[in-house]
């Protein structure tokens, strides 16, 4: 089975999309998780709305870190896939050929190409540098982006999952850790659409330096216990 687990901070503008396009999947053997950090607006009761399985976090210790190790902890499946509310796909077998790549190449963790639902000039720009970039250091040290995380539940557990007391790159962190004692690599039959949201309230060239400079500071110093970069959970 696969469990895919959905990390939510007052999400309502953005669950509810992501579910019909799981709930159109070709694939079936699944279920849902929704994570939920104390959320004060409607996404609870999208969740519910959709049959998922909900974890209620506690609005004095929320974290996407925090919200996925919940999820991961009540996950039946031996694969789990993380996903952000904002993440999207399009192909109906996305789930099947994830699996089935995942499986067939014998991978503990895995990421994925990225592209954006926009035609402006940063983001084909973006797309550019991620892919190629990415594509480089999954063989040396990969990158991995919270967005969307495949990975064996047993490789999770084996690392501890995600670390909680990070403040940001926390997902480059785990992919880090879970390809020391797993194979990693970038799945190559599907690709997500990752959300401009932040791009637009932020600024698109000034949070891609952020990303950069926060990306470039875990492989060269380690994990980010302090506020290096702006940034809150739920607050795009």
């Amino acid at each position: 089975m696969l469990s895919i687990v959905i990390p939510t901070l007052n999400e309502e503008k953005y669950l509810e999309d992501l579910l019909k396009l799981i709930k159109k999947q070709s694939f079936s053997n699944y279920e849902i998780i929704v994570s939920d950090g104390a959320s004060e607006d409607k996404t609870l009761d999208i969740a519910k709305k959709y049959q998922c399985r909900l974890v209620e976090g506690q609005k004095e210790k929320r974290h996407p870190s925090i919200q996925r190790n919940l999820g991961a902890e009540i996950a039946n499946g031996d694969i789990i896939l993380f996903l952000d509310a904002d993440t999207r796909f399009y192909d109906v077998d996305f789930f099947k050929k994830t699996v089935n790549d995942f499986k067939t190449r014998n991978l503990g963790v895995a990421g994925f190409y990225m592209d954006f639902e926009s035609k402006k000039f940063f983001y084909k720009f973006y797309y550019c540098f991620y892919n190629f970039f990415t594509f480089l250091a999954q063989y040396l040290r990969p990158i991995g982006l919270g967005a969307a995380i495949i990975v064996k539940k047993e490789i999770h557990k084996k690392i501890g999952g995600f670390k909680e007391d990070l403040f940001i790159g926390e997902d480059q962190y785990y992919c880090d850790q879970a390809a020391k004692v797993s194979r990693f690599r970038l799945i190559k039959k599907t690709k997500i659409f990752f959300s401009i949201r932040r791009f637009e309230k932020d600024g698109p060239w000034k949070l891609f330096f952020k990303i950069l400079y926060g990306t470039l500071y875990v492989l060269f110093f380690g994990p980010i216990k302090k506020k290096i970069i702006k940034y809150e959970f739920g607050k795009y």
